[in-house]
């Protein structure tokens, strides 16, 4: 149990399904953010692995984004650095894994959540999975996800949610920008895509797939660093009275 939320791993023939739940919309705390990645480098150094499914616990939001209890906190620059590093860790853990991450989006992602759907190599999503980057309206700013989500739907779509940051956008918007390879209507098909797409996967090359997957990511080797970076400033920002007072706001209401 990790700050009442769970990491659970599980291989089946070369598929390793990686599934983390909290009991607040799955939101994360850093304890499991540190978990999270932890799982992903360990699947991702498996041999015994093939393929990485991404998923969280529950019927309801995929993830809530950063756990506004662990912001509220935040006493020090240490304590956000850290804290936000935690995003930089997954991320760059989903990276540097010699593995293809597919990302099961069953429900409304927000800030981090977004970032997490953006890092994977192939996110299928819920037609209710709706997106939100909502930073900047506590005060923030989606720092250490945005490089992540900027590679993955360019420039303008990034602007777009990070300025209009109260706004949801449509699941159907998400595959338009190419955050999503595809949307379902129903669970059941959602569940049956990524449990195909897994399994042809999982049959093929590994060699070929590493090799891909370098591809894929050629030109962030410095996100080791940059996304560090950008912790640090959301480590400086969240110790603002304008910060803490809007997440104060948000956590009486929804996000």
């Amino acid at each position: 149990m990790l700050n009442e939320g769970t990491i659970q791993t599980s291989n089946n023939n070369g598929i390793a399904t990686i599934t983390f739940f909290h009991p607040q919309s799955n939101s994360l705390p850093g304890e499991l953010l540190r978990g999270l990645a932890a799982a992903i480098t360990e699947a991702g150094n498996d041999s015994g692995v093939n393929v990485i499914v991404l998923r969280s616990g529950g019927e309801k939001a995929f993830c809530a984004g950063a756990s506004f209890d662990e912001l509220m906190s935040i006493n020090s620059f240490d304590e956000g650095r850290q804290f936000f590093s935690g995003f930089a860790m997954v991320i760059n853990a989903i990276r540097k894994a010699p593995k293809f991450v597919i990302a099961r989006v069953q429900g409304k992602a927000v800030g981090g959540g977004v970032g997490l759907a953006s890092a994977a190599d192939y996110t299928l999503a819920h037609e209710s999975a709706a997106v939100k980057l909502s930073e900047l309206a506590v005060g923030i700013g989606p720092f250490v996800v945005g490089p992540a989500v900027e590679r993955k739907v360019g420039t303008a779509a990034f602007t777009s949610l990070s300025i209009n940051a109260t706004a949801w956008q449509s699941a159907a918007w998400a595959r338009e920008k190419g955050l999503y390879a595809d949307v379902f209507n129903t669970i059941d098909e959602l569940d049956k895509a990524v449990d195909e797409l897994a399994s042809k996967l999982s049959a093929s090359s590994p060699e070929a797939m590493a090799a891909l997957k370098q591809v894929f990511w050629k030109g962030t080797d410095h996100w080791d660093s940059l996304l560090v970076e950008r912790a640090e400033m959301s480590g400086t920002l969240v110790l603002s009275e304008y910060t803490r007072s809007a997440i104060s706001g948000f956590k009486s209401g929804a996000r």
